[in-house]
């Protein structure tokens, strides 16, 4: 059984964003992929704090490099997220089992990837004086992009006053 959707990580530095990234991914049931090298320690207390006690309710899977993901995945929809893509993430069309793909902080996705994957560029829009979105932030608008044009899959959409939270 293939996953619902796969946020990828490549070379994540700033655990914190991890940790919220693992937060949205047991939110939605998204598997989180972290290629290396990474910028902390998975044991990192930042990390754990920032995905709280959501670590047990989500998958992640280790990756030694970028090559090695795409060997394991030649077949998978991949969407690669860049300031300098072609295309509004709205205008992609996502499926279940469809990989979101973001790089790093400070340097974004390597161009000789984004050379290779343009066609499947996207891009959050936003004011051309601004560089990018925070990583968690990023993440979490196209994940759920991608499961609202799947009308939000196993996810519970309604809220009760009598719920315990």
């Amino acid at each position: 059984m293939k996953d619902l959707l796969n946020i990828v990580l490549v070379e994540p530095e700033i655990p914190q964003n991890c940790g919220n990234i693992a937060r949205t991914c047991a939110a939605t049931g998204a598997t989180l992929h972290l290629i290396e090298p990474l910028g902390f320690s998975l044991a990192d207390k930042y990390l754990k704090r920032a995905g709280l006690d959501y670590w047990n309710l989500m998958t992640y899977k280790v990756w030694p490099d970028m090559e090695s993901f795409l060997s394991a995945h030649p077949d998978a929809r991949m969407h690669f997220a860049s300031t300098k893509a072609p295309r509004g993430y709205h205008q992609a069309e996502y499926r279940d089992g469809d990989f979101l793909i973001f790089g790093c902080e400070t340097r974004g996705l390597p161009e000789n990837l984004l050379e290779r994957v343009y066609d499947r560029c996207i891009r959050i829009p936003m004011m051309p004086a601004v560089r990018s979105l925070n990583l968690s932030n990023a993440a979490a608008i196209l994940t759920y992009e991608a499961l609202r044009q799947q009308n939000f899959p196993n996810l519970k959409d309604y809220g009760s006053m009598r719920e315990e939270i």
